[in-house]
């Protein structure tokens, strides 16, 4: 018998605004205590994942494997809650991706 993939892997592109940022130099201290407190917190893989040019303009992924799909949506849910309390920065798109 044919058992389904109970593996998921969950992957989320964080899109924030930082008006305050004025300079790269800035952006990136921001990025780096960000992405190391996801990691930490979560034990996952996080980094920024585009706009590195843009000041003002942070964009994160973060990718972890999860044993199901309920637990994809709360990781997701989680996340989302510890970015929000994690930096004066806001959350201006989440995407969340699923996959077996």
């Amino acid at each position: 018998m044919y058992e389904e993939k109970a593996m998921k892997i969950v992957g989320l592109e964080i899109r924030l605004y930082a008006p305050w940022v004025h300079s790269l130099k800035e952006k990136r201290m921001i990025v780096k205590s960000l992405v190391s407190k996801i990691q930490n917190h979560f034990h996952v893989s996080a980094a920024e994942v585009g706009e590195q040019d843009v000041h003002q303009t942070i964009v994160v992924g973060v990718a972890s494997i999860v044993p199901h799909r309920a637990q994809a949506d709360r990781f997701a849910e989680e996340v989302q809650r510890f970015v929000e309390e994690s930096t004066d920065a806001q959350i201006m798109d989440i995407q969340t991706e699923i996959y077996s």
